[in-house]
């Protein structure tokens, strides 16, 4: 009983905060005024403009409709302006409410690297590299990933992105400059991972351990907003080669996993390319004089 109400609350939570997020004037309806009590559109206009009745759709907001037709979903979907994400995280929050998929437990997360990426790891090493799980555990890093996240392993227990970017939130900003869009980022992923194995105990749990002492996380959190891992440039701040942007590749390492490649890949001859090889040679020498990095005790270390 208590998954199925939990099911229901996400359902519930997504559909509010997605409806409070378009305006009726976006959709032809007359602007909010002072006897309108919600910002963003009502239930009755969200089943209007879907073309179902204004009963059903309240049913499905609060997780109690019975099988919603593909049709209906997507109609709702278009009314509320989902995207791509979105609209697969709908779909995820509506199965976990049928009676088979609360009956389904997740099988332990599988955080074992397999020796052939450790391998991959190693051999690049003019590219920082990192593997991470849906939680943002570190499981693996190859040794100039590990020397430009160096800070990160500041933090005492296993090294976890969320974790340094909300619990040492001023660290973290010294890191990356652009700490909001890169917390937004994380904590929209976490979304995706708490729809997909809502009932994961280890995700629970860093999900309430954020919560409880980083508001800066509870008020993302609340925000209900999802995004899927993907390409793009990360900006950091870093103690040894100053500030540079590096674009990075997001790879999948295995569909049946929840295990994620990130390389960092700036082009070759350019400044960005000429700060990670100088990063690279100070992590070099550093091993060669037997001086770890921060936090450092080996080239491919899980935590």
């Amino acid at each position: 009983m208590e998954e199925k109400e939990a099911a229901r609350a996400a359902v519930r939570e997504f559909l509010t905060t997605r409806r409070a997020r378009v305006s009726p004037s976006e959709v032809g309806f007359p602007p909010p005024g002072t006897r309108r009590r919600v910002t963003g559109l009502r239930r009755e206009e969200v089943a209007l403009l879907a073309g179902v009745s204004p009963e059903y759709y309240v049913r499905l907001e609060r997780g109690k409709a019975t099988g919603p037709s593909a049709g209906v979903v997507d109609s709702v979907a278009d009314v509320l302006r989902l995207d791509d994400d979105e609209r697969a995280h709908l779909d995820r929050l509506l199965a976990a409410l049928t009676p088979a998929s609360r009956t389904r437990s997740r099988s332990a997360a599988n955080d074992l690297v397999t020796p052939g990426i450790r391998v991959l790891l190693d051999s690049m090493d003019h590219l920082p590299a990192v593997v991470f799980n849906g939680l943002f555990d570190i499981l693996a890093v190859n040794a100039l990933g590990r020397a430009l996240l160096a800070p990160m392993y500041d933090l005492p227990g296993r090294t976890n992105s969320a974790r340094f970017l909300f619990l040492d939130e001023p660290g973290a900003r010294g890191l990356f400059p652009e700490w909001d869009g890169i917390a937004a980022d994380t904590v929209a992923i976490l979304r995706i991972e708490a729809g997909r194995h809502p009932h994961d105990p280890a995700l629970t749990e860093l999900i309430g351990e954020l919560a409880t002492r980083s508001t800066a996380f509870r008020t993302r959190w609340a925000a209900n907003d999802v995004r899927t891992a993907r390409s793009g440039a990360k900006t950091f701040r870093h103690p040894l080669i100053g500030e540079v942007t590096l674009p990075y590749e997001t790879l999948r390492v295995d569909a049946a996993s929840n295990q994620v490649l990130s390389v960092y890949t700036p082009q070759p001859g350019s400044r960005e390319a000429d700060a990670i090889r100088l990063l690279a040679s100070w992590s070099a020498d550093d091993e060669r004089n037997n001086v770890p990095t921060a936090g450092t005790s080996g080239p491919n270390v899980d935590d």
